[in-house]
This record gives structure tokens, sequence and C-alpha cells, in this order.
């Protein structure tokens, strides 16, 4: 049995991105639309602006419904679109 096939150290790889955001959609089985709203300056004008992306999550429970706070984390691709996945579900819609 050689080393090569057992490692001596676990892998270290980069943090995964996570992000908080509301669901928009739940019209997909086992897939969320999550818009996530960041504040960021603008370059030239020094002014704080809204950017909202719409991301396509993977909920395999279909347990988060439109309103409900989720937070995501990135994940390997899982479709054409879809690189993120449901960590858990921060508020229930109202």
């Amino acid at each position: 049995m050689s080393d090569s096939t057992t490692p001596s150290s676990p892998e270290i790889r980069a943090a995964r991105k996570v992000r908080e955001g509301v669901v928009v959609s739940a019209s997909m089985d086992k897939t969320r639309i999550v818009a996530v709203t960041e504040r960021v300056r603008h370059a030239r004008y020094n002014k704080f602006v809204q950017r909202t992306k719409r991301l396509y999550v993977h909920d395999e429970a279909n347990d988060a419904n439109p309103g409900d706070r989720v937070r995501v984390m990135e994940t390997r691709p899982l479709s054409k679109t879809k690189r993120w996945r449901v960590v858990e579900i921060l508020e229930r819609a109202k």
C-alpha cells in the first residue's frame, strides 16, 4: 500500500461563499429562486447602490416558500444554472 492513495493531511480548499436572501419563486421541483441584495459603492459617484442577483438554489426537501429568508451556500454545479443550495431557513414568510 503506497502513501499516494492515502493523503497524510486533508485537502485544503477555499471557503465556500454564503449568502442570505429572500425566496422569490418556488414553481420548480427542488429548485428555488433566491433574490440576494447587496449594497456596493458606485465607483464614480461614491454613492451606495443596491444590486440584486437572482440565484437558482437547490432545495432537496422543497421546504422553502416564497417570502422566506434563507441562507444559501455555493456548491458544485448541479445543472446548467444551479450552483447554490439551501443551508437553512432563517425566517418564514408572514
